[in-house]
């Protein structure tokens, strides 16, 4: 009898199988290996750094609870290097009748990271001062999470779905549009396992996106859920927006115009007076070679809506920003030189808040400060991942300082500033290519800060509006179809925004290999 049971499960199996197998047309395994070496040095703009220092904040919009967040200098007297590794691998699967999946499964780490002040687990916890394991690993200075495998893509995508022009994607995807300079990646580091997270590959949404493809013109919409907070409260995070594209038959030209909608009901604690955070993002973009080997691009958006900036805001504030991204690449002498050169130039700006008061909690008037949203395109090492991910040691000082009284990033590079940027590039062979950038980078309104070292009691204005400039040059050697070499070297020069104590220069060289399959 149990043989005869074991041999009806079999076939049941197998014919389930044989189902399944006959219903997908093809089945598609990709993906690829990076492997990066950092070479890192005075990253809080502070020499005199010996060793990494901490401090916890009450910053707005932090733990509902309460409790302080965790803030680290990452800088050094000495060079910090260390490896991390990113495994991505992707399956494509063609199903029947325009039905298709995608699932991209990755693993990205730093080589045997530990926590930063020793080996910490659950079970075996550390602590600094009264902080426990749970606060430390919630402030990302705990790392037990390095061999997780990441769910980065699972969507479904429908072609033809009820009507012929039009298709949907279901699911955890990637969203690009334009250039990515509103939306273009939803950038996270889960469990905190890399310490550089500008180079984290987890940049997805999810989200539903529906497309209309009458060529010339596309049509997309999207509704995604970014942050969801407590089930059933108010306290989300959502993203939705419509964009409509054109190409036109001329001078390769295309324009795009869209509108997006953040309603960011997580940027403030539970507690908070005024509920209302919206953005509305509207825009128009365009590009076109108006003359042969060269192009020539804009894009320009302006946002409106409520602005809460903290926990006790007592007054409604409206927003009102803007922002510019104009280029133009010439690609004249490409066809001229053996080593096919390409020049570059683009101006960036993005509008900022004048107001310099740490008496947020009552202040009043429009807030002119731009909000990054989703932004995909970066086009620096350094400098644009300040106010994010890294502070210099000035900038450090004033948000201790200020504590909960002003919300405003002094170094955040995503708004309040001028930006603009030099790049050429060469190809000596078939197989190397260098490109180079220089980028300049100036404050649209003075910034109030604090003096580094010094005993907090007053904050220092109108000190200068360039903020510093950078230098990256980028050597791409293609080893083979499969195998390519990188390596990135960058100087970051502070300006005049910065003061003793933190203007130092900012060294980093990270050296790549990356395989694809």
């Amino acid at each position: 009898m149990k043989l005869l049971k074991t041999i009806c499960v079999l076939g049941i199996a197998l014919c389930l199988v044989t189902s399944v197998y006959a219903g997908t047309q093809s089945v598609k395994i990709s993906g690829d290996i990076t492997i990066r070496s950092l070479f890192r040095k005075d990253f809080d703009q502070n020499q005199n750094h010996s060793e990494t220092e901490s401090y916890f904040l009450n910053m707005p919009g932090g733990d509902p609870t309460g409790n302080p967040q965790m803030y680290v200098y990452p800088g050094s007297n000495d060079w910090a290097n260390y490896f991390m590794t990113t495994t991505e691998v992707q399956i494509d699967a063609d199903l029947t009748d325009n039905v298709s999946a995608v699932i991209r499964l990755l693993n990205q780490r730093d080589w045997n990271g530990e926590a930063r002040y020793g080996t910490c687990t659950e079970s075996q916890p550390i602590t600094v001062g009264s902080e426990s394991y749970y606060r430390l690993k919630a402030a990302g200075l705990v790392n037990d999470d390095e061999f997780d495998i990441i769910l980065d893509l699972a969507y479904v995508e429908l072609k033809e779905f009820l009507y012929s022009p039009l298709t949907l994607k279901v699911g955890r995807q990637d969203l690009w549009f334009g250039k990515g300079f509103i939306v273009g990646a939803n950038r996270q580091n889960p469990g905190n396992t890399i310490s550089a997270p500008e180079y984290t590959a987890v940049t997805s949404f999810d989200a539903i996106r529906a497309t209309l493809d009458y060529d010339p013109w596309t049509i997309d919409a999207i509704a995604a859920k970014i942050h969801e907070g407590h089930i059933s409260s108010e306290d989300d995070e959502t993203l939705f927006g419509v964009n409509v594209g054109y190409i036109f038959d001329v001078y390769n030209a295309e324009a795009e115009t869209y509108w997006f909608w953040k309603n960011d009901a997580n940027s403030v604690q539970p507690n908070r007076i005024k509920e209302h955070n919206t953005i509305h993002t509207i825009g128009l973009r365009g590009s076109a070679d108006p003359i042969e080997n060269w192009t020539v691009a804009a894009e320009t958006a302006y946002q409106f809506g409520d602005y809460v900036g903290m926990v006790n805001q007592r007054n409604d504030r409206n927003r009102s920003a803007w922002a510019l991204d104009v280029s133009a690449e010439c690609r004249y002498f490409k066809e001229t030189y053996a080593w096919k050169p390409v020049l570059g130039l683009e101006y960036i700006f993005y509008s900022g808040d004048n107001t310099t008061s740490p008496d947020n909690e009552y202040r009043t008037g429009t807030y002119k400060g731009w909000d990054a949203m989703y932004r995909g395109k970066y086009d620096s090492a350094i400098r644009e991942w300040y106010g994010r991910y890294y502070w210099s040691t000035q900038g450090l000082d004033t948000i201790r300082y200020l504590n909960q009284q002003d919300p405003i990033n002094q170094e955040d590079s995503s708004t309040n500033q001028h930006q603009l940027i030099v790049m050429g590039s060469v190809q000596p062979t078939d197989s190397l290519s260098v490109d180079a950038r220089y980028l300049a980078f100036w404050l649209v309104e003075d910034r109030g800060w604090i003096i580094p070292n010094a005993v907090p009691t007053h904050v220092v204005e109108e000190r200068g509006n360039f903020a510093g400039s950078e230098v990256d040059l980028e050597l791409t050697w293609d080893y083979t179809e499969d195998v390519s070499f990188g390596l990135l070297t960058a100087w970051f020069f502070p300006g005049e925004v910065y003061a003793d104590g933190s203007d130092d220069t900012i060294t980093d060289v990270v050296a790549t290999m990356k395989l694809s399959f």
